[in-house]
């Protein structure tokens, strides 16, 4: 088994230590794999914006390979099936100090909300408040989650899942950071909001960095 990644530092530190972001493959038919530019995007951003030294790559969720990273990034449209090995991995990554952001493409949900159960049978979701430390890292957003694209309608909402005090998942949702942090072309998006989407995105991994 690999060694988690901790990277507890201050800011002043982020360059002499590298931080890896994991972007999750799981099965059930879900396009793991959509939003090719997004993670680069954002890695790219964290690096220029927070004097940061992030890599990331591909990690399946079963594999003992998910301890080599700070933070795991999933997101998709479809079904997503974790199986029971899986679903031990993904546990005791977590308990062990990992981190998962969970990102609703549009379609996720109901199939996401399912997977999680069974990794934490006896946790529920909660809404974060809007004065939340993630959404006071290097960039404010005094209203929490801002939203990034349409889908139905509904205001973004950010939800966690706390173990023993520790936020241990973010989910976004109604909000679909991943598109923003795509390269603009790809959905029509405005500088500004592909700025704001990468703020964002920027916060979630600092705060992993320093909670």
């Amino acid at each position: 088994m690999g060694v988690l990644v901790l990277c507890i530092m201050p800011l002043f530190s982020f360059s002499q230590t590298t931080v890896k972001i994991g972007v999750a493959k799981y099965n059930g038919g879900g396009d793991w794999y959509g939003n090719p530019t997004s993670v680069p995007n954002l890695v790219k951003f964290c690096n220029e914006q927070l004097n940061m030294n992030v890599e990331y790559s591909t990690v399946e969720v079963g594999s003992p390979e998910i301890f080599n990273y700070a933070m795991v990034h999933l997101t998709g449209h479809g079904n997503v099936v974790f199986s029971n090995a899986d679903v031990q991995n993904l546990r005791t990554y977590l308990m062990s100090g990992g981190f998962l952001h969970i990102d609703d493409n549009y379609g996720i949900d109901k199939y996401i909300r399912r997977e999680m159960k069974k990794v934490f049978p006896d946790a529920e979701f909660e809404e974060l408040p809007q004065n939340h430390p993630l959404y006071k890292q290097h960039f404010t957003f005094a209203n929490g989650l801002p939203k990034i694209h349409e889908h139905d309608g509904k205001s973004p909402q950010g939800f966690g899942i706390v173990i023993d005090g520790r936020l241990v998942c973010f989910y976004t949702y109604e909000c679909d950071l991943g598109d923003g942090w795509e390269n603009p072309e790809v959905h029509g998006d405005t500088q500004e909001i592909h700025q704001t989407a990468l703020r964002m995105g920027a916060n979630i991994v600092q705060y992993v960095c320093t909670k």
